[in-house]
């Protein structure tokens, strides 16, 4: 069983910053490909970025790229997400999971977290 615990959500001005967190209890955190999602009310769950195991690979959606990044410390079993330059449009629960395999697909991924608001002011 892997848990993940999100953190870092809140409330910003748009043109504002965040960085969420995930931290992983398991120790094979290393090896398992991670991916950021968001869902918004009314809407389904979307990729926002995934991150191979070594973190020399990365995907971002069009809609995010530029803005945020996506990063790892397998040392920490920590997978990160810095947003930059936030608008009203990203507000949505942010969910963090791991997966089988390194893709943009919710289907390859296992094992999700609680997920964190954000909510990006106009």
């Amino acid at each position: 069983q892997v848990q993940l615990v999100e953190s870092g959500g809140g409330l910003v001005q748009a043109g504002g910053s965040l960085r969420l967190s995930c931290a992983a209890s398991r120790r094979t955190f290393s090896t398992s490909p991670m991916g950021w999602f968001r869902q918004a009310p009314g809407k389904e769950r979307e990729i926002v970025a995934a991150i191979n195991w070594s973190g020399g690979s990365t995907y971002y959606a069009d809609s995010v790229k530029g803005r945020f990044t996506i990063s790892r410390d397998n040392a920490k079993s920590t997978v990160y997400l810095q947003m930059n330059s936030l608008k009203p449009e990203d507000t949505a629960v942010y969910y963090c999971a791991a997966g089988r395999q390194y893709s943009s697909g919710t289907g390859a991924y296992d094992y999700w977290g609680q997920g964190t608001q954000v909510t990006v002011s106009s």
